[in-house]
């Protein structure tokens, strides 16, 4: 991920071992992880059963949230690619009872947005 994308927040897709090894602890055994984005200091991680998304907090990073998100639970969710002046594609989820997005993510190029809405098709679906 390019030093400029980072600084703007943008997605960076990362491989799924490193994502076991660094958050394996928070899966069931019967959990597997599907794919794993990183946004500066956050990532959000699809597994065969939710979406964990991991908020890094505070100036030292010492505090960290871990929110899950039951696949069942998201209601509605979209995607708009990236442009030729804008270089970021960005997705965002409803989860139900909820009038607007309760999540809303931009990925850099190097990640395919068609990936990540059929990850979320074929779990939501």
């Amino acid at each position: 991920m390019s030093i400029l994308s980072s600084l703007l927040g943008n997605a960076g897709a990362i491989e799924k071992d490193k994502l076991q090894e660094k958050y394996g602890k928070l899966l069931i055994p019967s959990e597997e992880i599907e794919a794993g984005f990183k946004i500066i200091r956050d990532t959000f991680i699809f597994t065969n059963k939710r979406l964990i998304l991991v908020d890094v907090q505070g100036l030292t990073g010492s505090k960290i949230e871990y929110f899950s998100v039951l696949y069942k639970s998201i209601t509605r969710f979209s995607v708009e690619t990236a442009g030729s002046f804008d270089l970021d594609a960005e997705l965002k989820i409803w989860i139900s009872g909820e009038q607007t997005p309760s999540i809303s993510k931009r990925f850099n190029k190097k990640v395919d947005i068609y990936e990540v809405q059929k990850l979320l098709a074929e779990f939501t679906l």
